[in-house]
């Protein structure tokens, strides 16, 4: 595999990827669940709706982690206590955000991914 593709889509941990890829699953399951049931029948997809639900489900785990990242930097390790329905709508809320806009949001991951781990390798040499 190309050193490059590595550094970036190898860059998160595979328990990570997976993990935030079975979340990113709820998003088009759901959209293609109620196109499926609608009154007049069922929807027709199309392929360029069907590319753009797989382009950001993949994407959706690097989305994430600049997400989670640019929390923890802003929140540091600050611990609030809210009523918990209140902070599970919250969290759905951003994985959903995160998951329409992986196409956006993901490729800032990957860079930070690739200079991390260049660096990292720079460093072990």
């Amino acid at each position: 595999m190309h050193p490059v593709l590595v550094k970036t889509f190898g860059g998160l941990s595979r328990a990570y990827y997976i993990r935030q890829f079975l979340f990113g699953l709820i998003f088009p399951a759901f959209t293609l669940f109620m196109m499926t049931r609608g009154r007049s029948g069922p929807t027709d997809v199309g392929l360029p709706l069907a590319l753009l639900f797989a382009l950001n489900t993949l994407l959706y785990p690097y989305a994430r982690f600049v997400y989670e990242s640019a929390v923890g930097f802003v929140m540091g390790n600050n611990v609030f206590f809210v009523n918990a329905f209140l902070m599970l709508f919250v969290k759905a809320i951003t994985m959903l955000l995160c998951w329409a806009f992986a196409i956006f949001i993901a490729p800032i991951g990957l860079i930070y991914l690739y200079f991390h781990h260049s660096k990292a390798e720079q460093q072990r040499n």
